[in-house]
């Protein structure tokens, strides 16, 4: 029962609304002076970002304003976004715009360099508008650079750029160089013909000029499975640079091949070139020269004596998986390869089968020389 006088509700006893009982009566009136402050300055910055979007909608659009004044179309915004130094160059130029590129990676797709002279043409005729950036000159002309090497390249068109990553420029080194069979310390000797009479065909012509490999770029990969390296005379250890001639249709057709051997139902990881580039100081008396000819391809770069060689032991494998290794291995290359020149006659040339021999084992030769030709041999390509 309610005393008499006490109040129907009564108010509850007054407590502290922060941390209660802990902080006294004006302890709790600063806080909530300083409460309302901060929210009184987020208000105000809240008005003046009102004001703000306000005023700019009071702004001239593009075209109405005065010259200088008026700000930039959406469309500028955008270009420099798109192909600004910090923009991705790539995506806009596209595979197609750069077909023109194709015919370089030969019908393997694979070839991943292209010989020229000092400033002759690489591409003959560019799409209009393109340029292209090598050797530090950006130039609608596509043309080596003077000084030989290996160089990246860039396709330029308007402001877009792309950079070729799987194709570059080798720049040869001109045989009128060569001073006494030599360029340099490295002893090449000369070819048939290369002082006077005519060659008995186009085939036969002294070369015009020279891969230089060095130290440096012997790795360099000439397509996905070979490199300069593996195609050099094996000859003058200790001399560098080297000069080496090396033909885009052999690596072309080396490639094509160990595409049919794929297909065939073989793996193919790694080829191992024994013979390549042949000087013709080498060719005549380096080495055993038993089998070879005085006017051996070898010596025009068209040419090597190759095995498959996965476990990579220094021999043939198992091709036919007959448990030896012999001559049969070396004529499932040989059957490989007659089937890339009968898809690719512009690749026609010889294929030989060679046995065991001299200390080393079965090997197939390959060759791109114009006509066909087709052996079996003991001893050296």
């Amino acid at each position: 029962m309610t005393e008499p006088g006490a109040p129907l509700f009564p108010e509850p006893q007054r407590r502290h609304r922060i941390h209660r009982g802990l902080i006294t009566d004006r302890q709790e009136h600063i806080f909530t002076w300083i409460a309302f402050i901060v929210v009184l300055l987020y208000v105000t910055a809240w008005i003046g970002a009102l004001v703000e979007i306000h005023r700019l909608s009071q702004t001239p659009s593009f075209g109405e304003g005065p010259p200088g004044e008026q700000p930039p179309p959406p469309s500028e915004n955008i270009t420099a976004q798109l192909f600004g130094p910090e923009a991705p160059q790539a995506a806009y130029l596209t595979d197609a715009l750069l077909g023109f590129l194709y015919p370089l990676r030969g019908a393997s797709g694979e070839v991943r360099y292209v010989p020229a002279l000092p400033g002759e043409e690489v591409v003959e005729k560019l799409p209009s508008g393109t340029n292209v950036a090598v050797g530090g000159e950006t130039s609608p002309d596509f043309v080596a650079p003077d000084e030989s090497g290996i160089y990246k390249f860039a396709i330029e068109l308007g402001k877009a750029r792309r950079a070729i990553d799987d194709l570059s420029i080798i720049t040869l080194v001109p045989r009128s160089l060569k001073r006494g069979g030599r360029i340099g310390s490295y002893l090449l000797g000369n070819w048939p013909w290369e002082t006077g009479g005519t060659p008995r065909s186009p085939n036969y012509a002294p070369p015009e000029g020279f891969i230089e490999v060095t130290p440096q770029n012997r790795d360099f990969a000439v397509s996905e499975h070979f490199r300069l390296g593996d195609f050099l005379t094996k000859d003058q250890p200790n001399v560098w640079p080297k000069y080496l001639l090396l033909s885009l249709k052999l690596v072309d057709k080396l490639e094509l091949t160990i595409q049919e051997l794929e297909r065939m139902g073989l793996r193919v990881n790694h080829v191992t070139v024994m013979s390549g580039f042949r000087t013709p100081r080498y060719n005549h008396s380096g080495g055993n020269t038993a089998g070879r000819a005085n006017l051996s391809r070898h010596m025009y770069g068209d040419a090597s004596d190759i095995f498959v060689d996965n476990d990579r032991n220094g021999r043939m494998d198992d091709l036919n998986h007959d448990g030896r290794f012999d001559v049969r291995d070396a004529e499932v290359i040989g059957r490989a390869a007659e089937r890339v020149e009968r898809a690719h006659p512009e690749l026609i040339g010889g294929v030989g089968v060679y046995t065991p021999c001299c200390g080393h084992g079965p090997f197939t030769h390959i060759d791109v020389r114009g006509f066909r030709a087709r052996w079996q041999g003991t001893g050296n390509g």
